[in-house]
């Protein structure tokens, strides 16, 4: 028999190992609502549309929200768990605070969902949906999801700061991080092109502009007439709440992204970084900035690999997206006793 001590690291590997694992998760299965919610991926469709339409930033925040669910101990919902007396939530964590928005497009899917079919579609789920949702609309591909996946019971803001790279990321930092998860290279650039979408804010591009590396000078793999525009957007003791686009087709996805780093154009530092500072990753971005049915290839292929990522535990299909459907009486129990 193990030591106490060895048996309690086998479990904590062994919980590690299982979001790369399919030992015990559930089988992921394609038309997976067909009998017990039929319509759920034209809901999810159409709640998506609206919201594009009355904010087209809105759908590209939802698309991220795969990438920073999925990272966390598999795709399991738990990036949109508020907050609570007992549970730090991962929308606070560091990478998270200042980048993830538009929650509330998400209670408006749940909320859909469970006027037609209640209690049945995970939020897991409806983030897998409207990511892709978010790109169709936006004019990229449409590729079909397996969906099944449960709701976690919490969230865990600690772990999301071990895992969710920063703005200031450098290539090698990326590829090991995706490679922690499977995903190969050609998957960390195509993913990176979800950045075809979407603004970020002056907060995560300020070291770049006037302290690159500790420098006190901007990054120099930038170039001029853009640093100028984004001297503009995002001065020096300006406010570091203004937007600007990720690439120049913000509202578009395409890939522009990739033709904006050949040129130097980058927003983010852990984008331009693929082209400027990585052999293997600067190959691969000039290749898609030539071949666009090439990224969008990847892309899906890329998207459909961190949508299987999960870590086994048990769940749930929560009521609420924002919380356990446990939460209140739980509380409850621990403030009695």
């Amino acid at each position: 028999m193990l030591p106490l001590r060895n048996i309690s690291l086998f479990i904590s590997l062994l919980c590690h190992a299982s979001l790369l694992s399919s030992l015990f998760a559930k089988e992921l299965e394609l038309g997976y609502y067909s009998d017990t919610c039929p319509d759920a991926e034209s809901i999810v469709r159409e709640v998506m549309r609206r919201a594009m339409v009355r904010e087209p930033r809105s759908v590209a925040s939802v698309m991220r929200l795969q990438f920073h669910d999925c990272f966390v101990n598999g795709c399991d919902g738990s990036v949109l768990m508020d907050e609570t007396e007992t549970m730090l939530g991962e929308k606070e964590a560091l990478s998270n605070i200042n980048s993830l928005r538009s929650f509330e497009v998400i209670d408006e899917i749940k909320e859909a969902l469970e006027e037609n079919c209640p209690g049945v579609v995970s939020c897991a789920d409806i983030i897998i949906m409207a990511s892709r949702d978010a790109v169709a609309l936006s004019g990229g591909p449409y590729w079909n999801v397996k969906l099944g996946r449960e709701d976690s019971l919490y969230a865990s803001q600690d772990d999301s700061n071990d895992i969710m790279p920063s703005p200031r990321a450098n290539a090698t930092m990326l590829i090991d991080l995706f490679s922690r998860f499977n995903l190969t290279i050609t998957d960390l650039v195509a993913l990176s092109g979800s950045h075809s979408i979407g603004e970020a804010r002056c907060f995560s591009i300020m070291f770049r502009l006037y302290n690159q590396s500790g420098s006190g000078r901007p990054d120099p793999n930038m170039d001029s007439k853009f640093r100028n525009k984004l001297d503009s957007l995002c001065p020096r003791g300006g406010d570091e709440n203004v937007t600007g686009g990720m690439d120049s087709t913000p509202v578009k996805f395409d890939n522009q992204y990739f033709k904006d780093l050949v040129q130097l154009r980058g927003f983010l530092n852990s984008d331009q970084t693929l082209f400027s500072d990585n052999i293997r990753t600067r190959k691969l971005v000039k290749k898609f900035s030539t071949d666009q049915e090439a990224f969008f290839k990847a892309f899906i292929k890329g998207m459909v690999k961190m949508g299987d990522l999960q870590s086994g535990r048990k769940g749930e299909i929560r009521r609420n997206c924002r919380v356990a459907n446990n939460q209140r009486e739980d509380d409850f129990l621990i403030r009695v006793f």
